[in-house]
């Protein structure tokens, strides 16, 4: 569902900036910082640097890691 919302002018300009550096649209990067935004606000002892790398990695693809045997 798609829902238009107002947002202040500056707001709109800065997500516009990092969105076209982050390869986003203009509501994926306002999406982006509302998910990382919520997910700092529910772990306030986490930095929010730290939420945002985990985030990242969480949308990462990945392959099991398998250590070598002794």
């Amino acid at each position: 569902m798609s829902v238009s919302i107002r947002i202040d002018d500056a707001l709109y300009q800065t997500a516009k900036v990092r969105a076209n550096a982050e390869m986003r649209s203009i509501p994926q990067q306002v999406a982006y910082w509302a998910k990382v935004g919520r997910a700092a606000l529910d772990n306030p002892d986490l930095s929010v640097e730290f939420v945002r790398d985990v985030l990242v990695a969480m949308d990462e693809e990945s392959e099991p890691f398998e250590l070598p045997e002794a």
